[in-house]
Parts: C-alpha cells; sequence; structure tokens
C-alpha cells in the first residue's frame, strides 16, 4: 500500500497511479520497499526485467498483464534491448534515447498510460482523466508520445516558452489533436511545476492525474535501466556478480537519481550516486552543505531540461533519508513553499555532487568526441564532467555509468557550437549536425511548422481549466 509523504492515509497501486499526487500535496511511497533479488534478473531481456520489478512494486497488476503492455510498449524502440550501454575506458554510456523521442522520458512515458489505463481497469473508473503536466523539455513530448493514442485519456503540457531547445518544442507542438493540448508558458520550468501544484490543489473536482515522475508509475520504470545495466556488465565479464558499480546522473527534477537511489535501497550492488547538475547548482549545494535553497539566480542554458531550482522528487529522497517521517518532510516542504530554504543532513555517504557550466559543458561535448569517437548532448556532458571530477577526487577503481539521457540531435545547437559552429535556432541544425558528423537523421525529427499557444501566467488557471472541461465533455 502506498501512502503520502506528507501523511499515513493508504491507497493501492491503482489509485496512486490515477492520483498521481497525494491529497494532502505529498508523494506517494511505500514504506517496506518490496524483495527484488537482483541475482535472479541477471538472465532476463529488457522487457521481462522490468515486468518483474514493476509487478513487484504494483502487486494488484499480474505479471503477464505488465508484460504484455510493455511488450508493446517497447516495440516502438530502435533497438530490440531498450538501451544500450558503449564503453569509454573505466566509464560507460547508459544509452536511454532509443525510444520514440529520443530522450530517457520515454522508457518510463510509454509504460504509465498503459498502467494508467490497467489502473482505470482494475478501478472501473469510466471518466475521461487529463493528463497536467511541466516539462523542462524531454517530459512533454514524451508524455504527449505515450498518452494521445490511449482512449479515456487527455493531457495539457505546459512549458517555458523560450526555455526549451527547437527540437523539443517542434516534437511537443507537433501533437494535435482533440485529446492534446501544449502551451507554453511565459515564466521558467518552476514557475510551470509549482501552477501544476497549486491546479491539482485548487480543482480536485476534475478528474486530472501527473505524467511527471511525481507520479510513482513515472518514478518506478525509472528503475529498471540500473538493474539492466548491471546485468549488461556481468554478461559482458567486465564485473562479477557482487561487484560494486557507480551511477553518474545529470540531474534537475531529481527523479532518474532517485530511480538509482531505489535501486540500490532494494539490494542492487550500488556503491556511489553522482548527482550532476549545470549552472543551477541547488542540488550540488544540497549534498555539500545540507541546505536546499532555491532563492538564487534562475540561470537558462545550454542544457535546458535541468534548469530547475525546485526539484519535486527530492521530497521522496528527504522522507527515506529522514527515516520515514510524514510530519519531518511535511514540515520542510512547507518551509520550502513559505520561505524557499529549508536544512536538512544527508545520512547518505554514497552521494556525491558537482556541477558544470556552459563553457565546460561545450568543452566536455568535444573532448569526449575527439578521445572516443562519441557524440553526446549537453545533459550527458554534465555527467561525463561529473564522473571526470568525481575519478579525480576518489581515484576510484569501480566500473561507472554515466546515464546519458538524450540523444545529441535533440540538441543540435549546443552540440554544434562546441566544435565551433555556428547554427540558427531552426530545425536546420539538425541537417547541419548530420552533414558534419555522417550521422543519418532519425526518422522521427520530422517535423512540421512550429505553431506556439503562449500564455501568461496569470491567465493560465482559467485557459487549462477550460482545456480539461472541453476534453472531459468529448
Amino acid at each position: 500500500m502506498f501512502h503520502s509523504t506528507r501523511g499515513t492515509k493508504t491507497v493501492t497501486s491503482p489509485e496512486a497511479i490515477l492520483n498521481g499526487l497525494a491529497e494532502d500535496g505529498g508523494l506517494y511511497v511505500i514504506d517496506d520497499l518490496p524483495a527484488v533479488d537482483y541475482k535472479s534478473l541477471l538472465d532476463d531481456d529488457y522487457q521481462t526485467m522490468a515486468a518483474k520489478i514493476l509487478n513487484a512494486f504494483f502487486p494488484e497488476f499480474t505479471f503477464a498483464e505488465i508484460k504484455k503492455e510493455l511488450d508493446e510498449a517497447y516495440s516502438t524502440f530502435d533497438t530490440k534491448n531498450v538501451v544500450e550501454l558503449t564503453k569509454a575506458d573505466n566509464a560507460y554510456f547508459l544509452e536511454l534515447f532509443h525510444g520514440p523521442t529520443l530522450a530517457f522520458k520515454d522508457l518510463a512515458l510509454v509504460v504509465l498510460p498503459r498502467l494508467m489505463k490497467l489502473s482505470k481497469e482494475k478501478l472501473g473508473y469510466k471518466k475521461n482523466i487529463t493528463i497536467l503536466t511541466a516539462t523542462s523539455g524531454d517530459t512533454g513530448g514524451a508524455a504527449l508520445n505515450g498518452f494521445t493514442p490511449v482512449p479515456g485519456m487527455s493531457i495539457v503540457v505546459l512549458y517555458p516558452n523560450g526555455g526549451v531547445s527547437p527540437v523539443q518544442e517542434a516534437q511537443m507542438c507537433s501533437f494535435k489533436g482533440e485529446n492534446a493540448a501544449v502551451l507554453a508558458i511565459e515564466g521558467n520550468f518552476d514557475d510551470c511545476q509549482s501552477f501544476v501544484k497549486e491546479f491539482f490543489k485548487n480543482h480536485k473536482d476534475l478528474s486530472l492525474s501527473s505524467a511527471n515522475s511525481i507520479n510513482i508509475a513515472r518514478l518506478a520504470p525509472q528503475i529498471v535501466y540500473y538493474f539492466y545495466s548491471y546485468a549488461n556488465l556481468v554478461k559482458r565479464g567486465d564485473i562479477k556478480v557482487g561487484d560494486e558499480i557507480t551511477f553518474c546522473v545529470p540531474t534537475g527534477n531529481f527523479g532518474n537519481i532517485l530511480a538509482g537511489f531505489l535501486a540500490k535501497k532494494l539490494g542492487l550492488p550500488v556503491k556511489n550516486l553522482i548527482c550532476a547538475s549545470n549552472k543551477n547548482n541547488v542540488l550540488t549545494e544540497f549534498f555539500a552543505k545540507g541546505t536546499y535553497n532555491k532563492n538564487r539566480p534562475f540561470f537558462k542554458t545550454n542544457s535546458p531540461s535541468m534548469d530547475i531550482l525546485i526539484s519535486s522528487n527530492l521530497e521522496r529522497f528527504v522522507y527515506y533519508a529522514g527515516g520515514c517521517d510524514t510530519k519531518k518532510t511535511a514540515d520542510l516542504m512547507n518551509q520550502l513553499n513559505t520561505k524557499g530554504i529549508y536544512d536538512f543532513k544527508n545520512p547518505y555517504e554514497y552521494f556525491y555532487a558537482y556541477s558544470t557550466n556552459e563553457e565546460e559543458t561545450l568543452s566536455v561535448i568535444k573532448s569526449v568526441y575527439d578521445k572516443y569517437n562519441y557524440l553526446i548532448d549537453p545533459h550527458t556532458a554534465c555527467s561525463y564532467n561529473a564522473y571526470a571530477e568525481y575519478a579525480k577526487e576518489t581515484g576510484n577503481t569501480e566500473k561507472v555509468v554515466v546515464v546519458s539521457t538524450a540523444s545529441p540531435y535533440k540538441f543540435p545547437q549546443s552540440v554544434l557550437a562546441a566544435f565551433g559552429v555556428k547554427a540558427d535556432e531552426s530545425l536546420e541544425s539538425i541537417k547541419t549536425l548530420s552533414d558534419k558528423f555522417k550521422l543519418a537523421i532519425p526518422a522521427v525529427l520530422n517535423y512540421p511548422a512550429v505553431e506556439r499557444e503562449i500564455v501568461k501566467l496569470a491567465d493560465a488557471d482559467k485557459y487549462v481549466e477550460d482545456k480539461v472541461k472541453c476534453f472531459a465533455s468529448k
């Protein structure tokens, strides 16, 4: 049974999945995490491993039900392995961008709509559900791709106007239909995310849920690729069963690295977790000083998916790290909401954190290509730079998996800038990137001209309410 990070009222898996956010504004968690024996998963393909792990988290569904949905969901990926590992000396790039929108969010967002469909069936829920989600870039396209084909579902995506890459924007705005709306909000991602939380709180009469990683069914599928990468290294003979490995994760909303934290708590032999940030280094300070302080300048950077100052999933981490104390968690989140700051001493010594500025990001993209003939996106560059800092600081000898969250094609302007090539803010930069590096352009990058719907933050509540009611009436 699940309950809120801020309260003790329990709900079933289907209820937690459909609710998205708990009634008190908290996030759903389990105190007694399910038993997962990583050794029993080592020979599984990705879909089978995922079905076993998800079935452990959501026992109201059968293994067969989950496996069927996963087989269909991951059939759209461009590799049968779903994810890939590319070696770079003592590190490995974990490629999570082989899905339909070329970003790691696909791993969960092709699954979440299917788990919601199963949840509706279990609960006998007939109403249309509108997914309301904020995005700093990648979640939006992946959520639209996942939800628009599902009957009984509609989706509204909010993104910061001017705060995503042209490719990300084109992906989102190409989804037009009777059950989808995409709104550019005048503000930053934190404004969009805060709006979504307030909208949920103020519109409990509407049938709403979330596709952000605040939804437990969005978070749980991300745990799988930590187990799968470990199994892959064992199969290669690069590690032995029981050896510890370290993961380095580019981090904005804290969902991706939280999945690694949960994998370790489930028993995967993880030595350390490295939290990689960009110039918006609120998480770096949190792990270094024990203070979370969002009262700082907000920077738009060349790794826009990490341009975040309020990392929502950190609440789940604080809950577990604080001894599963709902009152303490609620107090800290209230401090964040009212003062923008709270103090919290992290008891886990296996967390490291580093930040990377924009100039360093471009330098890393070029140096990785020069050394390994391997092209990475800006977020992966932040991750690799954090790994390099970690290796320098610790003299590590264990294998390190550098989580690669997006295809370089999602950020062609920044990738080209690393090599001194100027590209305008149009989709033509995709072809420029292809020509320079002799890479085939993924078929999914064929987009129509972008048509934006821009809404002022002050007007967003009425606008979204009207959209949701319109979807519900169809």
